[in-house]
């Protein structure tokens, strides 16, 4: 590709609207251009990356038996309402034409749907079906480039079974295939146990990258290789220990006092003697919360015992409910389910709020005071705390989610009656599985890793191009036919060129662009090197230059090429 004839709008100056290290180079190397919050346009240079992406994943994906499907974006709205997921997406799902069809987050209900029709016995399973398709959600708040956008490519692919042995295999085909993706993508990954969230299912694997500019939260431990998303992981951390004798229960006025480190203070004690008290909105009933000290709610884990799809108390709600705003509620008079984190289990001695306004309880006995409590494990866990496995130091940081693999189960073809008959001629429900890609996600974590002060720094396999080819002084003859010829040469023999024929750009200018895209070799061409019949390599990741003589330079590009 020659860059004289070719689109490439590279930038000197960082975006205001790009922070996030991906983003700014995309859209510096001319990559991606955006067209509106969260929805980017692929210029050449960045879409040959996403098609070699694609490759990968579909050679992968054929390769433990993957069928390939296109299937249409534009859903009718009735499919998605069997599962009644229109309402769990709620407003991350794009509505069109008086609301009688939707863009496709996800395709659960479509595979499913064409499952029903054409699975009926047991003889058809197992089945592998893929595809490579552009998704949508109305996303509130995209951000971080191309990592979260409203529109964007992803693999999905689904497994039908009919055993749930069969499922573990098929699981375990993914599992293997996503580690060649993202090992032949030369990608530092670690994979984390995690919530299915709204696609449901059973077991659920997260393959991750360690980034400033991710999404999620891991706790990650370093000695034994515990990772877990912290919507499920847990730690080894003590909790309240319980006292030999437990006071009476008694009334404190605390005017102004809204939070623990405020009771803290003016009652002088510790985090550990509190009982912090949330309200939550479940299935048209308050239950309220209980957290030893600053610990936070994981609402995921929330989500997980109540069954369903929780909301914190509004502000008039809790006033409502328990008599006091934020600040001053507690157990002691609450007529609904309380249910504790594990770390208060059969405490005594705590304080809590009153249910009134500027008062707190103290003496609190949770198993005296309050019948029919319930204890779960609530928690965030948090940084320096001891691993559940080993003991040792847990680090707790952000990353970027690159690919999610779930076992669905039956949930799906339960509530889509997708049926087959076994080989006794009973009819059983379909088991499932899910298992996705975020094809710019890899691009962006690639860019993420691989890069630095000058721009990103490509390997052969994801680079644009392998070449590029700096011809200076291109009003030079000499220039001009020694870079023609070169040019040809490597073409013919299948490398990727990307060819810097300018005329009127400066040494200078076509150097810092040749940095900034980061194609792994760069070969220049100048007249004072030619006339000793020799051109310059260097070697964008080390920086290394060296003179090779034109005669030996397709060989040697051959071989730095391996």
């Amino acid at each position: 590709m020659r860059l004289s004839k070719s689109f490439v709008p590279t930038l000197k100056e960082v975006p205001n609207d790009a922070v996030v290290k991906s983003h700014i180079l995309m859209l510096r190397a001319g990559m991606v251009r955006m067209l509106s919050a969260g929805i980017y346009s692929f210029l050449p240079v960045g879409y040959r990356v996403i098609r070699k992406i694609t490759e990968i994943i579909r050679e992968e994906m054929n390769a433990i038996g993957g069928q390939e499907f296109h299937l249409p974006a534009l859903n009718p709205r009735e499919i998605w309402e069997e599962t009644n997921r229109v309402e769990s997406f709620g407003d991350i799902l794009f509505h069109v034409k008086n609301r009688d069809y939707v863009l496709a987050p996800t395709h659960e209900e479509i595979m499913t749907y064409h499952a029903r029709n054409v699975l009926k016995s047991y003889k058809e399973l197992p089945q592998i079906w893929y595809q490579i398709q552009t998704k949508f959600r109305n996303e509130a708040r995209p951000r971080s480039g191309v990592i979260r956008g409203r529109q964007f490519l992803m693999k999905d692919a689904y497994t039908f079974d009919a055993t749930w042995e069969g499922l573990d295999i098929a699981y375990g085909y993914h599992d293997k295939a996503y580690r060649k993706i993202f090992d032949r993508c030369d990608l530092k990954y670690f994979v984390v146990g995690a919530s299915s969230g709204a696609m449901g299912g059973t077991g659920s694997e997260e393959f991750m990258v360690k980034s400033d500019a991710g999404e999620d939260t891991v706790a990650y431990c370093e000695h034994c290789g515990y990772a877990a998303n912290v919507e499920i992981a847990v730690s080894k951390v003590q909790g309240k220990k319980r006292e030999s004798k437990s006071e009476d229960l008694k009334e404190i006025s605390t005017p102004n006092v809204k939070s623990i480190d405020e009771l803290c203070a003016f009652l002088k004690i510790d985090e550990t003697q509190c009982a912090k008290s949330r309200v939550y909105i479940y299935d048209g009933k308050a239950v309220l919360i209980l957290m030893l000290g600053n610990d936070e709610v994981n609402e995921t884990k929330l989500e997980k015992v109540l069954g369903g799809t929780i909301r914190p108390a509004h502000p008039d709600e809790l006033k409502e409910i328990t008599g006091a705003d934020a600040g001053s509620i507690g157990p002691i008079g609450f007529t609904g389910r309380i249910i504790a984190d594990l770390r208060l289990k059969e405490s005594n001695n705590l304080y809590s709020g009153a249910n009134k306004n500027d008062f707190h309880i103290g003496g609190i006995d949770l198993s005296r005071d309050v019948k029919n409590i319930e204890y779960e494990d609530f928690r965030i866990v948090k940084s320096n705390e001891n691993c559940i496995r080993c003991g040792s130091n847990l680090e707790v940081f952000t990353s970027i989610e690159l690919g999610h693999i779930f076992k669905l189960g039956t949930k799906y073809s339960d509530s889509m009656k997708a049926m087959f008959l076994d080989e006794n001629g009973k009819e059983n429900p379909i088991i499932m599985g899910s298992y996705g890609i975020g094809v710019e996600r890899v691009m962006a974590c690639y860019i993420e890793q691989h890069n630095d002060e000058r721009g990103m720094v490509w390997d052969k396999t994801l680079a644009p191009f392998h070449i590029h080819l700096i011809g200076l002084n291109m009003r030079k003859q000499e220039v001009i036919d020694a870079t023609e010829k070169i040019y040809n040469e490597l073409t013919k023999t299948g490398i990727e060129v990307l060819f810097d024929d300018r005329v009127d750009a400066q040494a200078g200018f076509k150097f810092n662009d040749a940095d900034l895209l980061g194609m792994p070799v760069q070969v220049i061409v100048g007249d004072k090197k030619l006339k000793d019949g020799k051109v310059e390599v260097k070697i964008r990741k080390s920086g290394e230059r060296f003179d090779v003589a034109l005669n030996d330079l397709i060989g040697k590009v051959k071989e730095l090429l391996v």
